[in-house]
């Protein structure tokens, strides 16, 4: 029996166990799962260890971030060899990435329809939404393990019902898009922003390799990178692929929170501050490493490797559907418009000249010469003092990396 409330505008507040403030629905729904559960600034998703999940009835863990905003959140499925997961349906909309293994995904689609397609390393997909689905290991040797990116904490905060999240039968129909989606085919189209710059999108469910997957130039974000946006499953998530060519890097730049980083190839690493800042925090990448910038922090992608390195982000709001107003003005142009004219990147002139220094230092010990001389005035950078390294905090490559 609830406790009466007294309608006076004097009374005081009484903390009784039958108060029900500050609730995280997604929280609790986590912590029931029996799985372990890894907060970090980022994670080698590759080394994190895993228990049985009866949702799936394989193993899985949660991947949390600091920079995982309100929205969004990370977790790691794994399937052992020959085995299959249990059909799962679920109201919140999920990007699958995979991180190692062979298989296939199962959908039953609206009417009765099922698609089969087969996927192995750095394949993504998308589940639409509400559809049941299921995932096989198709190895007798080794196991398939499978980053999923998704709008859980969005969708049971919102809704606050596990039985409505989970065990809803409603079917979104218009969600399934062509049936050529599940076969790794697809539509391209592009558009010109305000600033002047060209996004091309690719809408599809299913992409079967990232690595070699066509990119188109993107200037604005540097010095010969290319990128490409992708529509999956008519969502209101956001994914995108990005390339550094060897020996250069990224534009640093800033936005919300929630955007999931994945390395996709090559090595490398990232910078992150927060403006004032006197300190970089420096994040290590190979494939498997995931992270994501907290909300507002610059950030900057590097290519210490002799090839090409790529990266795959996921975040809320689509380039179709951008749900929040900041990603609305990136898809406007602000994700690569310079500070000077009121956008959100940080161009190379203004860049603290630690950072092509630490750079340069990184390229010696893999011998990978910079490409980048024609921006900088590298023999001049080349005599700082090494003593200006000390701003640089490094994040140890392990299974858990502290902010």
């Amino acid at each position: 029996m609830n406790t009466p409330v007294s309608s006076s505008i004097n009374a005081t507040p009484v903390d009784t166990p039958q108060s029900r403030v500050l609730l995280d629905p997604y929280a609790d729904w986590a912590s029931s799962q029996g799985i372990p559960i890894h907060l970090d600034f980022g994670h080698n998703l590759l080394a994190l260890e895993t228990n049985d999940w009866s949702l799936y009835e394989a193993r899985g863990c949660l991947a949390h971030t600091h920079g995982a905003g309100d929205f969004m959140a990370n977790y790691v499925l794994e399937v052992a060899t020959s085995a299959k997961t249990k059909p799962v349906r679920h109201l919140y909309e999920m990007f699958c990435y995979v991180l190692e293994g062979f298989g296939s995904t199962k959908i039953w689609l609206p009417g009765g329809e099922v698609k089969v397609f087969e996927w192995g390393p750095k394949a993504m997909f998308a589940i639409p939404l509400n559809c049941q689905y299921q995932l096989f290991n198709s190895s007798g040797q080794h196991r398939v393990r499978v980053s999923c990116t998704h709008d859980a904490p969005l969708t049971l905060n919102l809704y606050h019902s596990e039985e409505f999240v989970f065990n809803n039968s409603f079917d979104f129909k218009e969600r399934i898009g062509e049936s050529k989606y599940f076969d790794g085919e697809g539509d391209l189209s592009a558009y010109t922003h305000k600033t002047g710059v060209t996004r091309n999108v690719w809408e599809t469910n299913f992409v079967h390799d990232l690595t070699h997957f066509k990119l188109y130039e993107l200037e604005a974000r540097g010095k010969g990178s290319s990128n490409i946006s992708f529509i999956l499953a008519d969502g209101t998530m956001h994914a995108h692929v990005s390339q550094i060519p060897k020996g250069r890097y990224k534009k640093a730049h800033r936005h919300a929170a929630g955007t999931h980083v994945h390395a996709v190839d090559g090595t490398g690493y990232s910078l992150l501050w927060y403006e004032g800042d006197s300190d970089f925090k420096e994040f290590p990448w190979a494939h498997g490493f995931m992270y994501t910038p907290p909300y507002w922090m610059f950030h900057q992608h590097f290519n210490t490797g002799p090839q090409p390195a790529r990266y795959l982000a996921c975040s809320l709001g689509s380039r179709r559907y951008p749900f929040i107003s900041l990603r609305r003005k990136s898809a406007e142009g602000a994700g690569s418009k310079s500070l000077q004219d009121g956008g959100r990147q940080l161009e190379y002139e203004d860049q603290d000249p630690r950072i092509h220094f630490k750079w340069l230092e990184e390229l010696k010990t893999t011998g990978v010469p910079s490409e980048m001389g024609e921006i900088f005035d590298e023999p001049s950078i080349a005599r700082l003092n090494p003593d200006d390294l000390k701003g640089v905090i490094k994040m140890p490559k392990s299974t858990g990396l502290a902010i």
